[in-house]
């Protein structure tokens, strides 16, 4: 189900009509070179911010370092250029096409965007985004952080990170050490080292680091929030749709990652980590999956390990993280993209029961009575849309908010523009997406889609930016002249939100009521 996230936001990334808002298109290459720990860059100047592209920020994990912790990169000589992205990680385009965009092994890269004015004697806040895809699509390059630099007046990096395979595959023996799987996590955790060591050369300050993500994105963050080689390394965390109980345990991922190897041919115990390493790219495609999230399973981190030692929602339940502003939300709508995806390729959907049976199993009958159809008009679209929603991404947000609100101040957000723009062939389906999985992003970033934003739109993505980047600055989301947003509070069944919608803002405190999350809570079963 995530996994279809970086299609969709690929899509839309194609297919932008949004006209810039007085941001013109880049100029071409100036004097925009940044000197940094393994030699110089030359970036692209534009008005009101700089871009800095495809920069290395780990060596090319090939070779022998195919499955190892990445290494620092290599220096270079002379000003390397910077104006254009850098590889995509490897991926199964069975999901995402890529679109003619390359792909390859050295590609741990990030991007650096930074606003007019930042310099190493003004150094302005950071904000690290962590790109969703399920752990198997996605890259960097799709986050155009213009408006957060430009309005915001923060610094961003959007990083690359291995996926799939490549990025979490668990067979001990690549690991003696017993550290297995991982790798992808651990690119992220190089990655925040670099913008420790380097950031303030481009103008960021590297004691006021804000980590952040969506969908995958926002699952690697709750991992950060405990993982101890993390610690120190950001002070607060934004957390856009993001599922992290669906972390996998280390004997589950050691198990489908020893059956992967042996399907792809490597059986000889002796020599299963050199068979694999000298496997081709291409048949590393398709990645091992762990863990069931709603109808779908996915691949990601691996909990028990000495990277990730317990699940992040264990630990957040039980206090054990350290104190820092945190900003959490999900979108009203979550599953209706994903729903109608399966409309479209299967030209219908299954019948109503056997959805649930598929999706809740023992639990499907329960679930069934609580979303019955003739509430959703008979549409089994929204219904199953409406209880995956708040199985998989609603009650688990609600969690995430409420054990954290322990441990520091928790902002929380719905978003419920039901217009929000949606790639062009989802309009096909017999019913709405309305606020679905993703859809936030184009408020935030300029990552095109099927339709521009309309005025009341664009008022929205403008008020989001403001919230976003105030929340960067200062750990707290209090913009002068926009509405409060107050702080969730210790108690989940009255825990206050702020709607994001088009016209007025407001604060809820029905959101566990309305996705009924006292039902998900005593569902042991139910995901």
């Amino acid at each position: 189900m995530v996994l279809l996230m970086a299609l969709v936001v690929a899509a839309c990334a194609r297919n932008s009509g949004e006209p810039q808002r007085q941001v013109a298109a880049p100029a071409e290459p100036g004097p925009a070179v940044v000197q940094t720990a393994a030699g110089a860059l030359r970036g692209v100047v534009a008005p009101g911010y700089r871009v800095f592209n495809g920069i290395p920020y780990a060596a090319a994990p090939v070779g022998p370092l195919r499955w190892q912790p990445p290494q620092p990169a290599a220096p270079w000589p002379g000003v390397r250029d910077a104006t254009k992205p850098g590889l995509r990680c490897i991926q199964d385009t069975t999901y995402d096409p890529d679109y003619g965009r390359p792909t390859g092994e050295d590609c741990l890269n990030l991007n650096v965007w930074t606003p007019d004015g930042a310099s190493r004697s003004h150094q302005k806040p950071v904000m690290v985004w962590i790109h969703g895809g399920g752990f198997l699509n996605g890259s960097a390059d799709i986050y155009d952080a213009r408006w957060m630099a430009t309005q915001g007046d923060i610094v961003v990096v959007t990083v690359n990170y291995r996926l799939g395979t490549l990025g979490f595959l668990a067979d001990p023996a690549l690991s003696p050490d017993g550290d297995v799987g991982n790798y992808g996590l651990a690119d992220q955790q190089a990655s925040l080292r670099w913008v420790r060591d380097n950031i303030a050369e481009f103008g960021g300050d590297p004691t006021k680091v804000t980590i952040a993500g969506e969908s995958a994105g926002a699952m690697s963050v709750c991992d950060h929030l405990i993982a101890p080689e993390s610690t120190g390394l950001f002070r607060a965390a934004i957390l856009q749709s993001g599922p992290c109980q669906a972390q996998a345990d280390r004997p589950t991922a050691q198990q489908v990652s020893a059956e992967y190897a042996s399907a792809a041919g490597c059986t000889d115990p002796a020599a299963v980590a050199a068979c694999l390493r000298a496997l081709p790219a291409d048949a590393l495609r398709r990645a091992p999956l762990y863990v069931g999230l709603g109808p779908d399973k996915l691949t990601g981190p691996v909990t028990g390990t000495d990277r990730l030692p317990v699940d992040p929602m264990i630990a957040f339940a039980s206090s054990r993280v350290p104190r820092m502003p945190v900003l959490v939300g999900s979108n009203g709508d979550e599953f209706a993209m994903f729903a109608a995806i399966q409309y479209l390729k299967e030209r219908q959907l299954p019948p109503y029961p056997q959805l649930m049976a598929k999706t809740f199993g023992p639990d499907a009958a329960a679930v069934a009575e609580r979303y019955p159809l003739d509430r959703y008009g008979g549409s089994v679209g929204l219904a199953y849309s409406a209880a995956v929603t708040d199985s998989v991404f609603a009650c688990p947000a609600d969690r995430i908010a409420s054990s954290l609100s322990h441990t520091g101040p928790v902002y929380a957000y719905e978003f419920n523009d039901r217009t929000a723009p949606a790639p062009d062939p989802l309009r096909a389906a017999p019913f709405p997406v309305g606020a679905s999985h993703s859809l936030e992003l184009r408020y935030l970033f300029d990552v095109g889609g099927a339709r521009p934003l309309d005025p009341a739109q664009r008022v929205l993505s403008d008020q989001m930016v403001a919230y976003w980047s105030q929340f960067v600055k200062t750990g707290s989301p209090e913009v002068s002249g926009l509405p409060v947003w107050p702080e969730f509070g210790a108690d989940v069944a009255t825990g206050k939100r702020i709607s994001l919608q088009t016209g007025e803002l407001t604060v809820t405190t029905d959101f566990g009521s309305r996705h009924q999350c006292p039902f998900w809570t005593s569902r042991s079963g139910a995901r």
